[in-house]
């Protein structure tokens, strides 16, 4: 068992290896293995570079992430600006399927709405609007539609678990419910489980993904 201290010195010393972040910025806080970040930054990207820097220390349970996103008056672009360049660049993005996702935008967030077949497209939508400049944060609503038949999809998954270096598969467990995915059993890090999530949801047929797996270190 990791102690708190020393979790916190590896996330500390992860977020100043991360060259896109200031690691002076961020407040770290480490409670029973579970990473409180805090702090201000000036991009949602760093945001979520923070985020995914802390959840791939080993000891690491879960992550409460509060880093607030601020712009300066010479970087923020209104909500209007925000939003024409949120649909030019869905529209210039192949793997979003054209004219089926809706944005609106309040307060620097977006909010992305409509419906897809597959979850690489939803995964996509949010990927090109994260980075555009101004944004606080992305709020994904789309759902997906996809008809694919679901009775196979537990042994491709276990399969594409196999497949990965970085997921150990053998004490994992996958159930399924139509199109809906259970996980349970144990993995090594909180990086492993979202791995393991995110491998679940790239299988055809996959629409939601119940993620009860078990951090064990």
């Amino acid at each position: 068992m990791r102690t708190d201290l020393s979790i916190k010195e590896d996330v500390l010393d992860e977020l100043e290896w991360q060259p896109h972040i200031d690691e002076t910025q961020i407040g770290v806080v480490v409670k029973d293995g579970i990473v409180t970040l805090s702090g201000t930054v000036d991009s949602y990207v760093k945001k979520r570079e923070a985020e995914n820097a802390a959840k791939s220390v080993l000891g690491v349970k879960a992550v409460a992430e509060d880093i607030q996103v601020r712009y300066s008056s010479g970087q923020k672009k209104s909500d209007t600006e925000i939003a024409a360049a949120a649909v030019n660049a869905l529209k210039w993005n192949i793997s979003v399927p054209e004219n089926k996702v809706e944005v609106k935008v309040e307060d620097g967030w977006i909010y992305l709405t409509g419906e897809v077949m597959w979850e690489f497209e939803k995964n996509a939508a949010k990927k090109a609007v994260e980075n555009l400049q101004s944004v606080k944060y992305v709020v994904n609503n789309i759902t997906l539609k996809n008809t694919v038949d679901a009775s196979n999809i537990k042994e491709k998954i276990k399969k594409a678990f196999e497949r990965s270096a970085d997921i150990d598969s053998k004490d994992i467990t996958v159930k399924t419910d139509g199109h809906t995915m259970k996980l349970t059993g144990k993995v090594h890090s909180l990086k492993e489980k979202d791995d393991a999530r995110r491998t679940a949801y790239y299988s055809p047929g996959v629409w939601t993904v119940d993620n009860e797996l078990e951090v064990v270190y």
